[in-house]
């Protein structure tokens, strides 16, 4: 009698930090492990330090009594993207956190 091992789980789709053509979110098959998921990983890492930076950077600029109006617009602008990649991140890893442990 031939026992075979049961199929491994499939691995969900990787929600990549970047999106496509007309802001549509992009995604990758994979185990993890191969260039371009470790390219997905760098990508990440910067987007967090870019919003990290920029949340130093407007502490500043909230202490500073002359700063424009002008200034605070881009610098929210700028918040407003790193928001949405930091929010990406978060929506991808814990998905893949899910996989991991359920």
């Amino acid at each position: 009698m031939t026992h075979d091992a049961p199929a491994p789980a499939p691995t969900p789709a990787r929600l990549l930090p970047w999106t496509g053509p007309e802001g549509k979110p992009c995604y990758l098959l994979t185990d993890g492990s191969g260039p371009l998921s470790r390219v997905a990983d760098t990508v990440e890492s910067m987007q967090l330090g870019m919003a990290g930076d920029l949340l130093d950077h407007a502490a500043d600029m909230l202490g500073d009594p002359h700063v424009t109006s002008e200034q605070l617009r881009y610098l929210l602008a700028r918040m407003s993207e790193a928001l949405a990649d930091v929010r990406r991140v978060a929506e991808s890893r814990g998905v893949r956190l899910l996989t991991l442990t359920g």
